[in-house]
């Protein structure tokens, strides 16, 4: 027994009182969802990284539900499905309640988390939906060519260069592009659908547009169950219940302080950051 509970259990119902006191987990979902985080783990979510977290969240022997402190304009699709069918696991196994609570943004992928969620809340200022697919990229024909560069490509397979940015873009490729977003599309609307139910408003045709709401908006239309703040739900919803942060284990780097002081990591390091601030910009943040 340690010190401390040798002094907890010398103090009369004190130790009964604290070891009794319901607990609402909370875990941070924050950032760009990619399959490549940074090795400090900062600014990016995948089921590597939120395992941890996801695991210690749902785990507490003292566990009312767990809250989703959304937080992410999106990003990698397989990567969100991953991380939400993950959350609906563990809420299976252990028969809780969970909650998402919508913070700056909740768009695209960062929805999807969302709707992982039994219900959804959001800030009136909150940005939310973006139910849809981007890709983007640059064309850049010509390019080498004027520097004096020449570009040599072996491929086995006619379709192994899809959308080259240094070719001309093919209407074909396209084709094919337009085509797997609209795949992918429509999974991302069979997950809502399948999580929102009759929730879903009928009275708006936009839902599975692409668009982009604040708060209240997304409230209409059904994304969002209501409107409220983490601490504001969970304090009115369970008034006795402490609030435990479930937080992730630290990337090795992370945990001794270093950022890596290679040149390519620097640079790879910088390229992501721009890559991020790109997406996080789609939505003025």
């Amino acid at each position: 027994m340690s010190v401390t509970e040798k002094l907890v259990s010398r103090l009369p119902g004190l130790g009964d009182r604290i070891d009794r006191k319901p607990v609402v987990s909370v875990i941070k979902l924050h950032g760009v969802i990619t399959p490549t985080p940074s090795p400090l783990g900062r600014g990016s979510i995948s089921l590597n990284s939120v395992e941890s977290a996801l695991t210690r969240a749902f785990d507490h022997e003292r566990l009312l539900a767990v809250a989703l402190q959304v937080n992410s304009p999106g990003g990698a699709p397989t990567q969100s499905a991953l991380v939400a069918e993950r959350i609906r696991q563990l809420a299976a196994r252990k028969n809780v309640p969970v909650i998402a609570f919508c913070e700056d943004v909740a768009a695209s992928g960062g929805y999807w988390l969302a709707c992982a969620a039994d219900e959804i809340f959001a800030h009136g200022t909150s940005l939310v939906g973006s139910i849809g697919v981007i890709s983007a990229g640059f064309g850049l024909t010509g390019l080498l060519e004027r520097v004096g560069v020449e570009r040599r490509v072996h491929t086995a397979g006619t379709n192994k260069m899809r959308l080259d940015p240094f070719q001309n873009e093919k209407p074909e490729d396209v084709e094919w592009l337009v085509g797997l977003q609209g795949q992918l599309h429509e999974q991302f609307v069979e997950w809502v659908s399948e999580r929102r139910g009759d929730r879903l408003s009928k009275d708006h045709d936009d839902v599975f547009s692409g668009e982009v709401w604040t708060g209240a908006a997304a409230a209409e239309r059904g994304l969002v169950d209501g409107l409220g703040t983490l601490r504001g739900v969970i304090s009115q919803r369970y008034p006795d219940a402490e609030i435990a942060i479930a937080e992730p284990r630290r990337p090795l780097l992370a945990r001794l302080g270093v950022g890596g002081g290679a040149a390519a990591g620097i640079l790879g390091a910088a390229i992501q950051a721009v890559e991020h601030r790109a997406t996080w910009s789609r939505f003025g943040l």
